[in-house]
């Protein structure tokens, strides 16, 4: 992390309770499956991996500063062009309009960050890639940080110990990120997402 968009400095942060996303506890509300299976945003992945960046990074109302700077987000996209980084964006109209980024190791998933133009955007986002990561045989969500938001999604915070054995049963397996049909729909999400692990 760092400080600061414009602080170079980079810092590791190893907080004593870590909040993951269970994929097998994932909760999707029934407005949000509504959304998701109504096709009202077009899903891609790594189409727009810069752009979701920047928008993750951008100062908003209630935030105006990040933790995403020039050094971070050159080794994000230097992960990327390894195949090591990924991003699930929602467009409407042509337009991204939400997404998350993340990075990929052995069957962990680091989710870094996300963003939001329009409403339910990024839940969409993220339904996608909780069903991406089940479909290819990830282990561990890893979300950081517990948010109301993704508390209400299921997110839970686990103790330093439980996330380093998770952590290292999980970039000791091999996982797909790309498994998942690139233009899988909603109802193929929701359906991977309902299905036992």
């Amino acid at each position: 992390m760092a400080d600061a968009r414009h602080d170079d400095r980079v810092f590791l942060v190893d907080p004593a309770r870590r909040g993951i996303i269970p994929l097998d506890g994932f909760h999707c509300p029934r407005r949000l499956q509504r959304t998701v299976r109504s096709g009202r945003f077009d899903v891609r992945v790594d189409t727009a991996f810069c752009e979701v960046i920047d928008l993750c990074a951008a100062a908003r109302p209630g935030r105006m500063e990040t933790w995403i700077n020039g050094p971070i987000q050159s080794l994000c996209l230097e992960l990327f062009d390894r195949g090591k980084a990924h991003s699930v964006e929602a467009w409407r109209d042509g337009r991204l309009v939400g997404g998350l980024y993340g990075i990929s190791v052995g069957a962990a998933f680091f989710g870094e960050s996300m963003f939001s133009l329009e409403r339910d955007a990024s839940k969409v986002a993220l339904t996608h890639l909780v069903a991406r990561l089940k479909v290819g045989g990830y282990r561990l969500l890893d979300a950081q940080f517990i948010t109301d938001h993704l508390a209400g999604l299921g997110a839970v915070e686990i103790s330093r110990a439980e996330y380093g054995r998770r952590l290292g049963d999980a970039v000791g397996q091999h996982a797909d990120f790309l498994k998942m049909n690139l233009y899988a729909g909603g109802t193929e999400a929701l359906q991977a997402i309902s299905q036992a692990s």
